[in-house]
């Protein structure tokens, strides 16, 4: 149970290199179950999720080595084990294997996921939609039990855009027999590099990153070598953080076309936001001004930054309105911004952001992956120094966050808890 202490008040200033894409990466981890051989992807990073994803697949026998940030995947030996409890209760993208692995063998057995509690994540969508192509379900002893005696394409009307729920039939529909429409499709960058991914292996895909996606079925799939996106929360948070904090960035790797409406925002608050072929440049001279916003599946706002937007504009001058459409508990945080001295009152799935001088450093927790950054955000406008206690959820999501910070010239330390018996 890790802590950070941050002491507020410095501008940061420098080059930032953003990693790979977290919900890029994993996604593509799960898809190699479909192909024999040996895949290698590219620009992995380097974090908890992705090494609990390296877990789950070794537990299904896919042999995994790290090379640098390129992780080697040998799925010859791959096998529609049991994925315990204890593996996705930590991540819910592990429910992400139960897709390729009814496609390959008919049969899977996933532990109902965890991962960050920030309100209902039910994965009816996603059952819904391999039922339609001829999947099984039952739950036995807290597993979900799927099977199939052959997948088949079929017409698939989701309730909502859901990436996860888009992703699990997607990566079933490319092994189908015959054509799959995937209608009200998500539309994420890591959706359609989820896509291309794929592609590489041999699936026959039209429409990625519109609504409507067709499949065509194919018999079988190839080892790839493929390189993940660029990661634009992370890229997102740093933007946000500098816009906090005061100063001048450069988000190496960055893409601007990912991020319009959040770069859009931070303009509207007042920062200075360049556009170049080797990612964004951004600085922030001033306090910045409120700004409004509403969380939205992608091109939306996305709601993996709506927590650090809110940490930026408790600060801010004037007054926001931040709505949160995508997950009930997004907001469980702000009371943990209010103990810093933000002045942020919710209502339903509506806050209202009445913006302080500046924040004062206090002992807070960081709740989730995104919850967490968003206190480092604050801790780092902060009069004083904040303790950010449980840390971990900082580490699923981001990588070498607080090495990457004091490159920037953030004073940030991390303190690791001692059990008692070695005090």
């Amino acid at each position: 149970m890790d802590r950070l202490l941050v002491t507020g008040g410095t501008p940061l200033d420098g080059t930032v290199e953003i990693a790979g894409a977290k919900n890029s990466a994993l996604k593509l981890m799960a898809a190699v179950v479909l192909a024999d051989g040996r895949s290698t992807v590219r620009n992995v990073p380097r974090i908890q999720d992705c090494f609990t994803m390296v877990e789950v697949l070794e537990h299904l026998g896919v042999g995994c080595a790290w090379a640098g940030d390129a992780l080697v995947l040998e799925t010859t030996d791959v096998r529609p084990a049991e994925t315990p409890y204890d593996l996705v209760s930590r991540m819910r993208a592990s429910i992400l294997v139960l897709g390729p692995l009814l496609a390959r063998f008919g049969n899977a057995r996933v532990a109902m996921p965890g991962g960050c509690n920030i309100g209902s994540r039910a994965i009816d969508l996603h059952i819904r939609g391999l039922e339609k192509m001829g999947a099984r379900f039952s739950s036995e002893h807290g597993f979900l039990v799927g099977e199939t005696t052959g997948l088949r394409g079929a017409v698939v009307n989701l309730d909502f855009p859901s990436v996860g729920a888009t992703e699990n039939v997607l990566m079933a529909a490319v092994a189908a027999r015959g054509n799959t429409v995937i209608e009200n499709a998500a539309r994420e960058p890591e959706l359609v590099d989820l896509a291309d991914f794929l592609v590489e292996m041999g699936a026959r895909i039209d429409g990625v990153g519109t609504p409507t996606i067709e499949i065509q079925g194919v018999e079988g799939f190839g080892p790839v070598d493929h390189t993940v996106i660029p990661d634009r929360v992370e890229a997102g948070t740093y933007a946000i953080a500098v816009c906090s904090a005061g100063g001048r960035l450069v988000l190496s790797g960055a893409r601007a076309d990912h991020m319009d409406l959040v770069l859009s925002k931070l303009a509207d608050a007042g920062a200075d936001v360049v556009a170049t072929d080797a990612g964004v440049v951004i600085s922030m001279g001033s306090r910045p001004r409120c700004v409004d916003l509403v969380t939205l599946p992608y091109p939306g706002f996305p709601t993996d930054l709506q927590p650090q937007m809110m940490a930026l504009l408790a600060s801010a001058e004037g007054t926001s309105i931040v709505t949160e459409n995508v997950f009930e508990g997004r907001f469980m945080f702000v009371d943990e911004l209010n103990r810093m001295g933000a002045d942020i009152r919710t209502e339903g799935h509506h806050a209202v952001i009445r913006g302080v001088e500046r924040l004062s450093a206090a002992p807070v927790r960081a709740l989730d992956i995104r919850a967490g950054a968003a206190m480092v955000i604050a801790a780092l406008t902060a009069d004083g120094v904040t303790e950010i206690e449980d840390m971990y959820h900082v580490d699923r999501g981001y990588q070498d966050m607080e090495a990457k910070l004091a490159a920037l010239g953030a004073v940030v330390r991390r303190e690791r808890e001692r059990s008692p018996a070695l005090s």
